[in-house]
C-alpha cells in the first residue's frame, strides 16, 4: 500500500481550496451591488461578513480533511480525490451561476448537485478516517443552509 505524506495533502488540498475561494470570490463580487442589494431576501439571511468568515473557516476544514484523507494508504484516497475536485468546482460554480449569470433558480439546482458532492466526501472520508468525516460535516450543513436560502431567494423574487 502507498503510504501519503499529510504535508503534501495539506498543500494540494489547501492550494485547490484556495483556488476556489477566489475564483469563487471573483465570481461573487460580479453581482454584488445593486442587482443583489435588490433582492428580497428572507429577514434571517446572514451579512455579507458572516458569510465570508464562515466560509474561510469551511475552507480550512476542507483542506484539513482531505490531507487526513490523502495521507492514508490505499485506494480511498483517490475516489476521494475526484469527488474533491468535482466538488470544488461545484463550489465556485454556483458563486458563477448565482451572482456573476444572476440566475437563482439555476444556481439553486447547481448548489443540489453540490450538496450531494459533500454528502459523498463525507461518506468516502468516513472509510479511512472518522476525523475527517467530522471535520467536512460543517461544510455540508452549510451547504444544505446556502440551499435553503437560495430556495427562499428564489421564492422570494419569483
Amino acid at each position: 500500500m502507498v503510504s501519503r505524506s499529510f504535508g503534501a495533502g495539506l498543500a494540494l488540498a489547501g492550494a485547490a481550496v484556495a483556488a476556489t475561494a477566489v475564483l469563487g470570490g471573483r465570481f461573487t463580487a460580479l453581482g454584488i451591488g445593486p442587482w443583489y442589494d435588490g433582492l428580497v431576501k428572507p429577514g434571517w439571511t446572514p451579512p455579507g461578513r458572516v458569510i465570508g468568515a464562515v466560509w474561510t473557516v469551511l475552507y480550512i476544514l476542507i483542506a484539513f480533511a482531505s490531507a487526513r484523507v490523502w495521507s492514508k494508504a490505499g485506494a480511498a484516497p483517490l475516489a476521494y480525490a475526484g469527488v474533491l475536485v468535482t466538488n470544488l468546482a461545484l463550489n465556485a460554480g454556483w458563486c458563477y451561476v448565482f451572482f456573476a449569470a444572476r440566475r437563482p433558480a439555476a444556481a439553486l439546482i447547481e448548489i443540489g448537485i453540490l450538496w450531494a458532492t459533500c454528502l459523498a466526501l463525507v461518506v468516502l472520508a468516513a472509510r479511512v478516517s472518522t476525523v475527517a468525516a467530522w471535520l467536512l460535516a460543517p461544510y455540508a450543513a452549510w451547504v444544505a443552509f446556502a440551499a435553503f436560502l437560495n430556495w427562499n431567494v428564489v421564492k422570494l423574487n419569483g
